[in-house]
């Protein structure tokens, strides 16, 4: 039957009981041909029956009950080093529309997919951005309401988010949280912890609104005042009487008010999902006619020195006029990212007078709050590594220092409490690009991993051309990284940042390629994102419903074309990846005891060739050769003799004779 995503459905229709039964059995650690877009159409009932007869009754009822933990499958080790091997894959849940759904995707992949990624599963803000978290609070929209009605004990999302941890635990995958160091900019957070989080004044006393007139070290203390008079006109949201001073409700000891207090006292209750947004309005809208708001957060040297840009500002539904921040020097890479605010993780030299940070004076409490509040997540939903967010960030002029102290760095600070916290496994994996020097941060990007305690990083193999000079070159270097290095570097497939209009070119060539060699490389880890296996290869620009890229926010505004979107999530119908993709994951199935982790010889490593060879370490099994142009060379030197056993889109496996 010919490829072609109806005959493959049509398949599914007619031999679905013998796939899935290939799983259930444990035959397959997957169900075959069984597409995404399939696998979201599934009933809870259909999917709780594979999950049955796969898991036990025992396992998959401890599982389905919030109350309990399934182990992980890395808490056998003592560290974060076993995320250096791992096959990841990234789910953007908003393009799926619920945990539940994640459950249904995996069953489409293969146990050589051994980690779980989520993008941001917090309650976001300003455009919905998954990146601008506006609460601790789980976002509501990734509730299953056909679970709940199966499953009635299951009425939160955050019963189902654990419940769907545990059940990704018992299929044998980890599962990684995306920790931010940043809030959106008018976040819960930061109105209730303002000395977490550094504040300017604009001029609108003296009519001058484009004009910062403070932007000293304590403006957040007048902040303070601000949001004190609101509460004492406005009074408690939750009725508590205000019977203590200023200084304890915005202290950060949560011996003397807990987080929980203050947020209720400041919003309300934490489900009253409307109420707490009116609250949270009316707050900033007091804030704001006095001129006080949040320092946007930054990206790449120089980070500071910032002024008003007059000429660029927007409307919001209310009226509210949001103005926009420029560099007052800016170089390369230097980005202002309007709508968030970073944590103020250390004092300012000489009150801000001159925008220095003063990296001998951390900031302690922000420190300790981010940290406290990552570990109640980790710990409430048992997750086993994070996904650090802008990693890249080295913000000290003079590079990396020659000592690393405990606070040098807010995601290696994280990443060690949770591990002294009951979790020494957790695993760190970093949002890096491997820039060169003074790129992305200050100094040395290689040595900030380092320094920062990083298993894995992302990397930027997702962002270059199969088969060019800079590709080939930059794949050589990751595996000499791979092997120098304390981190690791990943083969990225794709990422849901990089499933974008911008970056097609990236991907109508090589993709079977990178799909084979992120696979079978098994010394390096691999990332991928939800929905390669069907993405269109688009010639043509796709419909941005196509793009998962543009589900990382809400944008509904018809006067941004390029990043609107109009209903759920579109899958790709690209039949012949999917049947190419799914002919290397089952011939994998049948060799992975064989190869799992094994160190890798290179017999034609990364470079001249238009194509590569490698086999393993101690008793060599296989030789595996892939092609960045889509056909291997009939004779290629340097390959021991053996029989062909798979072969497919320029990648072909020898086994050894």
């Amino acid at each position: 039957m010919p490829n072609s995503i109806p005959n493959l459905q049509v398949d599914w229709s007619q031999f679905n009981g013998r796939y899935t039964d290939a799983y259930q059995s444990g035959r397959l650690s997957f169900i075959p041909n069984l597409l995404p877009q399939t696998a979201m159409n599934f009933s809870v009932y259909q999917t709780l029956e594979i999950l049955h007869k796969r898991l036990g009754n025992d396992t998959l009822r401890r599982a389905l009950n919030p109350a309990e933990t399934i182990d992980s499958p890395a808490a056998i080790y003592s560290d974060g080093s076993w995320l250096k091997r791992s096959n990841m894959v990234g789910v953007n849940v908003r393009t799926i529309g619920s945990f539940w759904n994640i459950i249904n995707y995996v069953l489409t992949l293969p146990a050589s997919h051994d980690s779980i990624h989520l993008l941001p599963i917090w309650e976001p803000g300003v455009v919905g951005s998954l990146y601008g978290m506006v609460s601790w609070q789980i976002n509501p929209e990734f509730f299953d309401v056909a679970l709940a009605s199966f499953v009635p004990a299951l009425d939160t999302v955050e019963k189902q988010l654990k419940v769907v941890t545990n059940l990704l635990h018992a299929m044998g995958r980890t599962v990684g949280m995306d920790v931010i160091p940043h809030t959106d900019r008018f976040s819960e957070m930061v109105l209730a912890c303002p000395s977490l989080f550094e504040w300017v004044q604009r001029d609108v006393k003296s009519g001058k609104p484009t004009e910062l007139a403070d932007y000293s070290s304590f403006v957040y203390k007048y902040v303070e005042d601000v949001i004190w008079q609101f509460l004492r006109f406005r009074g408690a949201a939750d009725g508590t009487p205000l019977t203590f001073p200023k200084d304890v409700f915005f202290s950060t000891d949560i011996a003397i008010l807990t987080d929980d207090q203050r947020f209720r006292i400041l919003f309300g209750n934490p489900h009253d999902y409307g109420g707490r947004l009116s609250r949270r309005i009316a707050l900033i809208r007091y804030l704001v006619e006095q001129g006080f708001e949040t320092l946007p957060m930054t990206m790449a040297p120089p980070y500071r020195g910032l002024h008003i840009d007059a000429t660029t500002f927007t409307i919001d539904d209310a009226g509210q006029i949001w103005y926009e921040y420029a560099f007052d020097k800016p170089e390369a890479m230097s980005r202002v990212f309007g709508p968030l605010a970073r944590y103020r993780f250390y004092e300012s030299k000489d009150n801000n007078q001159n925008w220095e940070l003063d990296f001998n004076q951390p900031n302690l409490p922000a420190w300790q709050y981010i940290a406290r509040k990552v570990h109640e997540c980790q710990r409430m939903y048992n997750f086993d590594f994070m996904r650090g967010d802008m990693a890249h960030v080295q913000m000290q002029p003079a590079g990396v220092p020659a000592q690393i102290g405990d606070y040098y760095d807010p995601l290696r600070a994280i990443k060690k409490y949770v591990q002294a916290n009951g979790a020494p496994y957790y695993g760190f994996f970093a949002e890096t690009f491997l820039a060169p020097p003074d790129t992305m941060g200050y100094g040395n990007e290689l040595d900030h991993l380092d320094a920062i305690e990083a298993d894995s990083t992302l990397g930027d193999l997702q962002a270059m051309v199969v088969g060019s000079d800079l590709f080939k070159a930059q794949l050589a270097d990751y595996y000499t990284h791979l092997k120098t290095r304390r981190f690791a570097p990943n083969f990225t497939v794709i990422t849901a940042d990089k499933d974008d209009p911008r970056f097609d070119e990236f991907y109508r060539t090589g993709n079977l390629f990178r799909y084979f060699t992120a696979l079978f490389l098994t010394d390096m880890p691999s990332y991928v994102s939800l929905g390669f296996e069907v993405r269109n290869l688009h010639e043509q620009r796709g419909a941005n419903e196509e793009y998962s890229k543009l589900y990382v926010f809400w944008i509904e505004d018809d006067r941004l074309p390029d990043k609107v979107t109009h209903g759920p999530f579109t899958w790709g119908q690209n039949a012949d990846q999917f049947a190419a993709i799914l002919r290397m994951r089952e011939f994998a199935e049948s060799i992975w005891p064989t190869i799992v982790g094994k160190e890798t010889t290179w017999l034609v490593a990364p470079g001249a060739e238009s194509y590569i060879a490698w086999t393993h370490e101690n008793s060599p099994e296989y030789v595996f050769a892939a092609s960045m142009t889509g056909t291997l060379p009939k004779t290629m030197a340097n390959l021991p003799k053996g029989e062909v056993v798979f072969e497919e889109g320029g990648c072909r496996i020898y086994k050894l004779t």
